[in-house]
């Protein structure tokens, strides 16, 4: 019989990173937004406020 030797302990380890890794990505595409996409969404929100205070009308 020629097997190599496996560490079970690195065996259990990767397969636990694995298992935490698939986790966090569908909980990440489930909840999460891109760097990106928040960015866009904060510019926007910031140009509509912007719009929204070129409208104002100022009773003095």
């Amino acid at each position: 019989m020629t097997g190599s030797v496996v560490n079970l302990n690195k065996v259990r380890k990767a397969r636990d990173r694995a298992e935490e890794k698939a986790q966090a990505d569908a909980n990440a595409a489930k909840h999460g937004r891109t760097k990106a996409q928040r960015l866009l969404e904060a510019a926007q929100a910031e140009k509509a406020r912007r719009a929204l205070d070129q409208a104002k009308f100022d009773d003095e």
